[in-house]
């Protein structure tokens, strides 16, 4: 074990005020300035503090610069993955490592600005589990990276009904309880916020500064926008089938299933009473198809019920987040 990871490990139960939470992935050159920006910011404020970068697999000197950190600073986590997973999965890990009450995620380019930390802090404390940043004016080519980021932030806003100006933005503040009990996958990040809707958190946004790309490419093009449309799909049926998949499916297959059947039954009465010949005809392929397309569909329905239940029993879950408990006995 390296001085890092023991460095890492130890204190690992004590708690702190805030994590900040970076992936990075081929940052070098803006990984120190980075640190000497928050730096200055944190110690300001006052709090117990834990900077945690998550090293995605970066092919540059990333993790050698996040290591000499770690090992002249015990504010600084390291978690180095073993190839690149993401941003989510990234983010992910560095849920899981954070000790703080409320835990900052923020890009590692240098185009979120720690200074606007305290702010999104001070949002917080009005009560809010999310606070999500906005970059109003931001400094991005607006063919390849603007215009398809305002399409898909209104798009997401429409679909999920938490309506946000700018989804993307990486610079987020969370209640820690919140962003623990969240479950993501692939590249589902951006839509935290969203995610956050069934456990019924508090979401805001702030306008926030962005700063130009000083040193290295961006990771994303405007391909990324054909992602977050499919992505979109599995985000609506968490948000309003993940506990009650049958009635998608079900609803759905119910559905084809009655249309189906009606056409059939035209065609038993035309046959049975207008002694007309139906072998031929597409209507009674098409009603057929109906029919089994909806028993197909409610059976589906039935089976991710099945597996619902199994995912929260075996796990001792619960399809929901206390957020307090309020007794007379603690008052005795």
């Amino acid at each position: 074990m390296d001085n890092s990871t023991k460095q890492n490990t130890q204190g690992k139960d004590k708690k702190v005020d805030l994590s900040i939470v970076i992936p990075i992935y081929n940052e070098e050159e803006n990984l120190p300035i980075l640190y000497e920006k928050l730096k200055e910011v944190l110690d300001k404020l006052g709090k117990r503090y834990e900077i945690i970068f998550v090293n995605d697999g970066s092919t540059d000197r990333s993790w050698e610069i996040i290591k000499q950190l770690a090992e002249k600073d015990p504010h600084v986590v390291g978690v180095n993955f073993r190839r690149n997973y993401g941003q989510t999965a990234a983010m992910s890990a560095g849920f899981d490592m954070a000790r703080g009450e409320v835990i900052i995620t923020m890009d590692g380019d240098l185009q979120n600005d720690p200074t606007d930390i305290p702010r999104l802090l001070e949002e917080m404390d009005k009560g809010y589990d999310i606070v999500s940043g906005w970059r109003k004016d931001r400094k991005d080519a607006f063919i390849s990276r603007t215009l398809p980021s305002r399409i898909a932030n209104w798009l997401i806003s429409k679909v999920t009904g938490v309506h946000l100006h700018d989804y993307g933005c990486s610079l987020k503040a969370y209640k820690a309880d919140v962003a623990k009990n969240l479950d993501y996958y692939g590249e589902m990040h951006r839509f935290l916020p969203a995610l956050a809707k069934p456990v019924g958190a508090k979401v805001t946004e702030l306008p926030v500064k962005h700063h130009p790309r000083m040193y290295g490419k961006s990771k994303y093009g405007i391909s990324r926008t054909f992602k977050v449309i499919l992505d979109l799909f599995l985000v609506k049926f968490l948000l309003d089938y993940r506990t009650k998949p049958l009635r998608v499916f079900g609803g759905t297959g119910l559905i084809l299933f009655t249309i189906g059947s009606l056409i059939l039954l035209y065609l038993v009465f035309v046959k049975l009473f207008m002694g007309e010949d139906i072998g031929n005809r597409p209507l009674l392929i098409f009603g057929t198809l109906l029919v089994l397309s909806g028993i197909q569909l409610i059976s589906t329905g039935i089976v991710a019920e099945l597996i619902t239940r199994t995912y929260y029993e075996s796990q001792n879950k619960r399809p929901y987040l206390i957020k307090e408990v309020v007794s007379s006995e603690d008052k005795s």
